[in-house]
């Protein structure tokens, strides 16, 4: 799935000025791209045209497949429970009753908020509600997301969260979009960087986790590991029924962080320097 704009312009009014202008792009699967700009200057406008919520007046806008989106700004006000909240949206993105259950209790789940999970959305408190806005574009499994300061408000250990299902999200084949105040938000993980200002984009270099960098081995035991894990890890059989997973040294948190939350249950044998780790490379 490829996101393609082509001579995009956004205005607000049939006098208003241009916050977009002439703005082409193409991002293809399995990316985590950032945007960046400053204030005012068409970040939240890109995505909200990215998700669809707004159209472009000029241009071309090519999206296929899913799209799910976190806005700067989640109102709180909506007549449900965090639970029902969730389990409604599954319903609108096409999920069955049996899943949107499965995926509104394993998001509300992991990110510590199960015990309010029927508790209406007007009491809960902003970080809660923040957390709530997350899980409902996370429980799409989307071929696109689009995140737009999604982090702000969040404790620690839910930053921590969705970094790591941005990661999931990109290993799976989708592609995430970005915008955060914070320059090193997913640092090592992004594939590209687009500048917004004066209503065009610019591309900028990111700090890319690339092949010829440090690596982390990590030995596994398990009946079964999951399909997709963040950072794409190569796996090495050993002889004695373990698995060695090799990664770039950026994705290794995420990456054990996924591990330790696997069901059936993932066993970590050791974490190394891949050139120290057991059974030396691949």
């Amino acid at each position: 799935m490829t996101v393609r704009l082509a001579g995009v312009g956004k205005r607000y009014g049939r006098g208003g000025r241009w916050i977009l202008r002439d703005v082409a792009l193409a991002l293809p699967p399995g990316g985590i791209v950032r945007v960046e700009g400053a204030n005012g200057t068409g970040k939240s406008t890109l995505l909200k045209v990215l998700a669809g919520v707004e159209r472009a007046d000029r241009g071309t806008v090519e999206v296929a497949g899913r799209r799910a989106y976190v806005p700067e700004r989640f109102p709180p006000a909506l007549p449900f429970t965090a639970r029902d909240y969730l389990r409604q949206l599954a319903r609108v993105r096409g999920l069955s009753a049996g899943q949107g259950r499965r995926r509104a209790d394993h998001w509300l789940e992991r990110f510590g908020i199960a015990g309010y999970a029927d508790t209406p959305i007007g009491r809960l408190s902003k970080g809660t509600c923040q957390k709530v806005a997350v899980a409902q574009a996370l429980l799409a499994e989307a071929d696109l997301l689009l995140l737009d300061e999604a982090w702000t408000g969040l404790d620690r250990a839910a930053r921590g969260e969705l970094d790591a299902a941005v990661a999931e999200r990109a290993a799976a084949g989708g592609l995430v979009v970005f915008v955060d105040h914070d320059p090193g938000r997913l640092a090592g993980l992004t594939t590209a960087g687009h500048l917004v200002k004066d209503g065009t984009l610019h591309g900028i270099p990111v700090a890319a986790a690339g092949p010829d960098g440090p690596r982390t081995a990590i030995v596994v035991r398990a009946e079964r590991l999951p399909e997709h894990l963040p950072g794409n890890p190569g796996r090495t059989p050993l002889a004695d029924g373990a698995v060695r997973l090799e990664v770039a040294a950026a994705h290794s948190d995420t990456l054990l962080r996924r591990l330790l939350g696997s069901v059936p249950p993932v066993h970590v044998h050791s974490v190394a320097p891949a050139e120290h780790a057991e059974g030396g490379r691949p």
